[in-house]
């Protein structure tokens, strides 16, 4: 897509706007008491579900530019990646601090009975160097180890999905649409690199 400058900063800040949506959503329904029976547990997963979602679409642009031979998806991978650890925090502290009301105590009695709580911290403690290091600054200091480092973020997939499962008792429909989502992501960059690969051992 040849479109100039002007044209990308309205898009990016159109994309911007629309992925700050369900946050603006959800405090509008908090706010006016439409949150349900259980507004904590609604607030919970609504932020947990739009970390994933996120997280998805961010997995999705680099497929999506092989597919299609356009670069112009890269533009709002470090966007979507933000997006996903925004919702990702929201998530972590409506249960921090809504659900355990900032009890140590509580959290330390809550762990050992919900392993999916250690499963969820540690996804997001793989999405922190991410975030942290998404600028172009901190790309350009990295070098090729910014690379390696952003390939956590298939194990930040990976460990969300767990999380998920182990969260959900009952109905496991939405858990498994993500798993079948992120398993084909994966799968066409497994099925790139393959290519790759065997090009190099064909020289």
């Amino acid at each position: 897509m040849s479109l100039g400058k002007k044209s990308w900063a309205a898009i990016k800040i159109i994309v911007f706007l629309l992925s700050l949506t369900p946050f603006a959503l959800l405090v509008n329904d908090g706010l006016n008491d439409q949150l349900g029976a259980n507004p904590i547990e609604t607030l919970h997963f609504g932020f947990g579900d739009w970390a994933l979602r996120f997280l998805c679409i961010g997995l999705a642009l680099t497929p999506i530019k092989t597919i299609t031979g356009q670069g112009w998806p890269i533009r709002f991978r470090r966007m979507m990646g933000l997006f996903a650890f925004f919702y990702a925090s929201l998530h972590l502290l409506v249960f921090i601090v809504l659900d355990l009301s900032l009890s140590w105590e509580a959290f330390k009695d809550e762990v050992p009975k919900s392993p999916y709580i250690l499963m969820g911290l540690l996804t997001y403690l793989l999405l922190v160097p991410l975030a942290a290091t998404s600028t172009q600054k901190m790309q350009k200091r990295l070098g090729r180890s910014w690379i390696k480092l952003h390939r956590l973020v298939y194990a930040a997939g990976l460990t969300a999905l767990v999380h998920y499962f182990w969260l959900v008792k009952k109905d496991y429909t939405e858990p498994l649409i993500y798993a079948v989502a992120i398993s084909i992501l994966l799968g066409m960059r497994i099925i790139v690199y393959c290519k790759r690969t065997a090009k190099l051992f064909s020289l």
